[in-house]
């Protein structure tokens, strides 16, 4: 059967071509359609065979209806789950993602950037990676920007981010509480900003309980199982064993755990473990893994509803430009 139109739909549905139009391009909530009508209708257009002229569409809104994602290593757990859920959060509102993972490349950054511009995207989502908002701010004068889990001091860009200092000093500070006082922390790469902010929080919250007896160090330069297994078996066959290990991410926990487990060391009785990034298989480790958990949703949720108003708005910006750094939470196992 060839495409039906529009007004074949409607007919068969009873809705009206404007209903049925709003729906199809992907804007029945913004129209506060019932979802059991947007069900239908998108129902009955498949039977048909319906197919939207895009190029049409985009012609006539000076839209595409395609945003840009850019991540720095999908091969990382806390980068596909975030990845995953903004793309569903476009998916219900009717646009299209293109995601491009940059290997925490500046230049791959770049050259995604361009790209996506000269494909007409709507806006576009980024983890940036470099240590300027100089490019994106001159990008943003055309096209909605918003980044995501790192940002920049000194920028008028949007951005929804993770408090890290706040869960780097909320973790140090659980370790202290439970007694241990020889702590090190296994970082991730040293100029990203969100390993910065975790380090800062965890030597902010070990001075603060220097009285106490608190000694620090830290160790490694890379979100990856190899740093944290490299550092974790050079630290706990010297002569000055930690007894509580801050891991800066689940990837580096993971070389953690299998290096103590070589060693023949039990968690938490000869190393306690605290890890950032939450996941639900470290409830299925044993023991359980206590850890800082980010809020991925409502990261999502909020970049997501805000570059779409950015792009429906007439000048390209939000009321209020916003600049949000949520408070992550800490979920108790049996690890420390």
């Amino acid at each position: 059967m060839k495409n039906d139109t529009l007004l074949t739909i409607s007919e068969r549905t009873g809705y009206s071509v404007s209903t049925v139009s709003r729906v199809l391009s992907g804007q029945g909530p913004k129209y506060r359609i019932a979802q059991k009508t947007i069900d239908y209708i998108t129902e009955v257009a498949r039977s048909c065979n319906y197919t939207p002229n895009l190029i049409a569409h985009s012609l006539r809104t000076n839209r595409t209806n395609t945003i840009g994602l850019i991540v720095p290593n999908i091969d990382n757990p806390f980068f596909s789950t975030l990845a995953a859920i903004i793309i569903n959060q476009f998916k219900m509102r009717g646009y299209t993602l293109l995601l491009t993972d940059t290997m925490e490349s500046e230049t791959n950054e770049v050259q995604a950037v361009n790209t996506y511009v000269s494909r007409q995207v709507d806006g576009i989502i980024v983890v940036p990676v470099g240590n300027s908002p100089g490019y994106l701010e001159d990008i943003a004068g055309s096209i909605p920007v918003v980044l995501i889990d790192r940002y920049f001091e000194d920028t008028t860009l949007p951005y929804v981010c993770t408090d890290n200092y706040s869960g780097g000093y909320m973790a140090t500070e659980y370790l202290i509480n439970k007694g241990y006082r020889n702590l090190m922390a296994v970082q991730g790469v040293r100029t990203s900003m969100p390993n910065r902010e975790r380090m800062r929080g965890f030597l902010q919250a070990a001075s603060d309980h220097s009285a106490s007896g608190v000694r620090k160090r830290t160790a490694g330069d890379s979100f990856s199982v190899e740093n944290g297994y490299k550092e974790t078996m050079a630290a706990m066959t010297s002569g000055d064993r930690p007894d509580a290990i801050f891991a800066f991410s689940t990837t580096i926990l993971l070389g953690v755990i299998k290096a103590v487990k070589e060693l023949g060391l039990r968690i938490p009785e000869d190393v306690a473990l605290i890890s950032f990034d939450n996941n639900r298989f470290l409830d299925y480790l044993d023991p359980a893994i206590t850890r800082i958990e980010q809020p991925l949703h409502t990261i999502g949720e909020i970049a997501t509803d805000s570059i779409i108003r950015m792009i429906e708005s007439e000048d390209g910006h939000v009321s209020g430009q916003f600049q949000i750094l949520i408070r992550p939470s800490l979920i108790e196992g049996r690890s420390c």
